[in-house]
């Protein structure tokens, strides 16, 4: 066997891919799950070879001078200078020449900016305050919160602050308050013998508690012999108590008695009324020593301390500051007067010399000494010592001759026209104490005196009037306005009917009527004459003066006699303010005028009447029938005369006669009525038939037809002439609701119900038809029904007063306030709203309230009759006789004509000559009592 030689044998057992590249992909350990990574020799350096070194590893010395340089460059643009918002603080272009467009740019970038400032300097600032108010809450100075304790160290007294220990200072206490009195513990051995059951009542001198008692004998002294007696100690420091409060309650006049009450009334006026921070009071009274001592001749500054003084309760000091003040300003009469005001009586007489004195020309001055006497007679000095000094005051003349008897008074008043001759009130004083002769010869120099004024004129007037000169009155004020005019006085019809108004007040009714009707047509256009004096009459009326009234009527009647609008509105105020007399003889006058004018003759011919002169009406009608002949009013007048004095059969032909001559609905309707009326029953039916043939679309005449079918108990008959009159009268709502209440009585509710249903759908948002819907319903006893209904018609209605009252009832006892409370927003000044009000009031008792309301009510709407019947009601219960009688005449006056149950009875022809007393007195017999 051949021999091997060893290199071979190691050349076998390498293996062969050692120092063979790896192939593509090769992760060495992959098979067995290792993970490959990836180091800084595999990829190679970070930089290339050719690329420009970044001097890190340069010299010290050469990287400083490229790093001086690079700051040269570039000093702002570095990381330190950036901000987010703002950017670089320096300039990127700060090489580059500076010129107008750069300039422009920068004052946009400027306007703009402070733009912006002023949209958030309102944010930020209020920001920045609450910030500041929020961190002064949380974290108050000391000052702050001390700042209460400190003012309440104004009371502390002097020895308080003198007991207050000095810092560190307590050893020196001895040598501070060297006379404080030492107190001494009580020794053990005495509370020993009170424990050990023994009653102590001395002391033994022995035992050297003597020595600790003030005035008991100390060592070294005389000391009586044998114990001391507590007991007696006692009784005579009581002893000495009682003599030294006899000695406080003693005075120089005798024993006095200590008042409790008043003692504590002193106490209590001792305290300052002034409630505001006392650091203000400091403040003011520095400002105002200030003003003081810059101008001490300045009197409001004195007046303003010495009032801030007495604000805060120090009226002395307020006292010293006014007298102060009035030495260095003794020519200022508020001074003087305020320092009259703060001093006591007896004191402020003194001072008011001493400023009368100094200012012997100060009119108030000599009338606060004045007022300061009691006694007339030193007040009656007074103003005499004080008009030898201003005899030209017209203020201390009347003051003076005010305190006199008459006689005195004319003499002073005689003196007192000669010194304050232009004095108007003076000579008219004057002139009312003298006699007839003697005033005239006074207003005579008055008017020499003063030519320019209007009250010495109608004095004149007014005295001639009071002595029977009536002739005179009217000359008196022609020659007033003609000699005011020559002296260049302006006439001002507004201030002569004042001084007309004034003038019938004083009762001269005379002087007032030549007022009137020396300056009514003064500066007026001739177009507005009319309406002017028609204003001026009302104005008048509404004063009270009646008679200006009256004569500004009289005036423009004589200038328009034939303006009916005129005669009205006088005969209007004649029935109101005058008589019948006087009514009649205006509306004589008037028919003269104006014959074609119906409502005066009407008017006249009613005013006959009512005063039972029925003759004289039937003569002033048939006048009228002359002047208007076929009139309907003045027919149906006619008629309604001879009806209401139970002449039947003169108001049968007469109503012929117009049927005849005049037919028209309301004569068809009054004719039947007639009938039905005198229970012609048969008649009156014959001339409805007949009425509706010609007159269709008159709904009256469909109702009284079908009213009466219904009184003879043809209820089918009355429901066609129902459904008749409303194929005609679709609109007309009394049907409706008249056909409805007849099939309710019926007792065919659905079929009322369809018919109401019908009216609201022909009628739209009516609030009758859905009230007649609502009451139909609480009749059938479905009040949730009715409840339903009542929010669908408030809702379809909002605004209707009659549902909102009808609602409050509607509700339960606790809700009625609230929803009376909704319905006084929604219709404050309905009629039907505030009688449910006063209704209520008067469920609760609330009698005054309730009367108020009603009040209310009626003078909202004197013609609802609901209300004036509610209202007797209540009175009969809860009011006096006088009451009720004057509410009876007052109802009679407005005489009301509508309102539900009102109609119900004025509307029943069984009571067709009712007057309205009567009509309210069967109402009220039928009201229930409010619950």
């Amino acid at each position: 066997m051949a021999h091997i030689p060893a290199a071979t044998l190691g050349n076998k057992n390498k293996k062969h891919f050692l120092g063979v590249p790896a192939p593509l992909g090769y992760v060495a350990g992959v098979g067995r799950g290792a993970t490959g990574f990836t180091t800084r020799s595999d990829i190679g350096p970070a930089r290339d070879a050719n690329d420009v070194s970044d001097d890190r590893h340069a010299p010290p010395a050469a990287k400083r001078k490229k790093k001086e340089e690079e700051e040269e460059d570039d000093e702002d643009l570095n990381d330190s200078n950036y901000d987010e918002f703002s950017g670089y603080s320096g300039s990127l272009f700060s090489k580059d020449p500076y010129d107008k467009d750069d300039a422009e740019a920068d004052a946009i970038y400027e306007s703009i900016d402070k733009r912006m400032d002023e949209k958030r300097k309102e944010y930020r600032e209020k920001r920045l305050k609450e910030d500041l108010e929020r961190y002064r809450q949380e974290r108050p100075k000391i000052q702050q919160q001390f700042s209460d304790l400190k003012r309440n160290l104004i009371a502390v007294s002097e020895e308080e602050w003198a007991n207050l220990p000095e810092v560190g200072d307590s050893r020196n206490k001895k040598q501070r308050n060297p006379r404080a009195e030492k107190f001494t513990p009580l020794p053990d051995s005495v509370l020993s013998r009170n424990l050990g059951g023994e009653s102590a009542t001395a002391i033994d001198g022995r035992s050297g508690l003597a020595s600790m008692i003030p005035g008991v004998a100390t060592p070294g002294m005389l000391t009586p012999s044998g114990d001391l007696d507590l007991r007696k100690i006692g009784q005579a420091r009581n002893t000495l108590m009682n003599v030294k409060l006899s000695q406080v309650s003693d005075s120089v006049a005798g024993q006095t008695v200590v008042d409790p009450k008043g003692y504590l009334t002193d106490l209590q006026s001792m305290i300052p009324t002034y409630g505001g921070d006392i650091n203000d009071i400091k403040k003011a009274r520095m400002l105002l020593k200030s003003v003081r001592e810059t101008n001490p001749y300045h009197p409001p500054a004195w007046i303003a301390s010495a009032r801030l003084e007495e604000v805060t309760g120090k009226l002395q000091m307020a006292r010293n500051l006014i007298m102060r003040g009035c030495e260095q300003n003794p020519q200022s009469e508020d001074l003087w007067l305020e320092a009259a005001r703060l001093q006591p009586p007896d004191t402020a007489k003194g001072v008011i010399a001493q400023a009368a004195r100094r200012i012997p020309t100060s009119v108030r001055i000599w009338i606060k000494a004045a007022d300061l006497e009691t006694e007339p007679k030193a007040k009656r000095r007074v103003f005499r010592k004080a008009l030898e000094h201003i005899p030209n005051s017209v203020r201390l003349w009347k003051a003076a001759v005010e305190m006199e008897n008459p006689e005195d008074a004319k003499i002073l008043l005689s003196r007192a026209v000669e010194c304050c001759g232009t004095s108007v009130e003076l000579w008219l004083a004057l002139a009312r104490l003298e006699t007839y002769e003697n005033a005239r010869k006074v207003l005579n120099k008055a008017r020499e005196k003063i030519p320019t004024d209007r009250q010495i004129w109608t004095t004149a007037a007014k005295l001639e009037e009071a002595n029977g000169n009536i002739h005179m009155v009217e000359k008196i004020i022609d020659r007033a306005l003609s000699s005011l005019s020559a002296n260049g006085v302006e006439i001002n019809r507004d201030q002569w009917l004042q001084e007309a108004i004034e003038a019938e007040k004083s009762g001269a009714i005379k002087c007032c009527q030549a007022i009137v009707r020396a300056v009514i047509a003064t500066g007026i256009d001739e177009e507005d004459r009319k309406q002017t004096w028609i204003d001026d009459a009302e104005n008048c009326a509404k004063e009270g003066a009646y008679e200006c009234a009256r004569a500004v009527y009289g005036y423009a009647l004589s200038e328009f006699p034939s303006k009916k609008s005129i005669w009205l509105r006088a005969a209007y105020f004649e029935k109101n303010h005058g008589t019948r007399e006087s009514l009649e003889t205006l509306l004589q006058k008037a028919v003269a005028h104006c014959p074609q004018s119906e409502v005066l003759w009407l008017m006249g011919a009613k005013s006959k009447w009512l005063a039972g002169d029925v003759p004289a009406a039937r003569g002033i009608l048939s006048l009228a029938f002359q002047a208007n002949p076929n009139s309907e009013d003045i027919w149906l007048a006619a008629v309604k005369l001879e009806s209401e004095n139970a002449e039947y059969e003169r108001a049968r032909r007469l109503l012929a006669k117009a049927r005849a001559s005049a037919p028209t609905p309301r004569v068809m309707m009054k004719s039947a009525k007639l009938e039905w009326a005198l229970n012609n029953l048969d008649e009156a039916l014959s001339l409805l038939e007949d009425a509706v043939k010609v007159f269709p679309e008159f709904a009256k005449l469909w109702m009284m037809k079908g009213q009466i079918e219904e009184q003879k108990d043809m209820l089918e008959r009355a429901a066609e002439s129902y459904n008749g009159g409303l194929k005609r009268c679709p609109n007309s709502i009394p049907l409706w609701l008249l056909l409805a209440a007849l099939e309710e009585k019926r007792n065919l509710l659905t079929k009322a119900r369809s018919v109401l249903e019908r009216g609201r759908l022909k009628n739209p948002k009516n609030a009758l038809l859905w009230l007649a819907a609502i009451r139909i319903e609480i009749r059938a006893g479905m009040k949730d029904m009715a409840n339903t209904l009542m929010a669908r018609a408030l809702q379809d209605c909002p605004n209707a007063g009659e549902l909102w009252a009808e609602s409050i009832f509607l509700e339960a006892r606790p809700q009625r306030k609230t929803k009376s409370v909704d319905a006084l927003k929604k219709c404050e000044h309905d009629p039907h709203v505030l009688l449910a009000v006063s209704k209520l009031f008067w469920s609760e008792r609330k009698l005054q309230k309730c009367r108020d309301w009603f009040n209310r009510t009626i003078k909202i709407d004197p013609d609802f009759g609901d209300a004036w019947a509610y209202f007797y009601k209540f009175e009969l219960q809860h009011g006096t006789e006088q009451q009720q009688h004057e509410l009876i005449e007052r109802c009679n006056a407005a005489e009301p004509k509508h309102g539900e149950e009102w109609c119900k009875v004025s509307k029943d022809i069984a009571n067709w000559c009712f007057k309205t007393e009567d009509v309210l007195k069967a109402v009220v017999r039928n009201l229930p009592t409010p619950i």
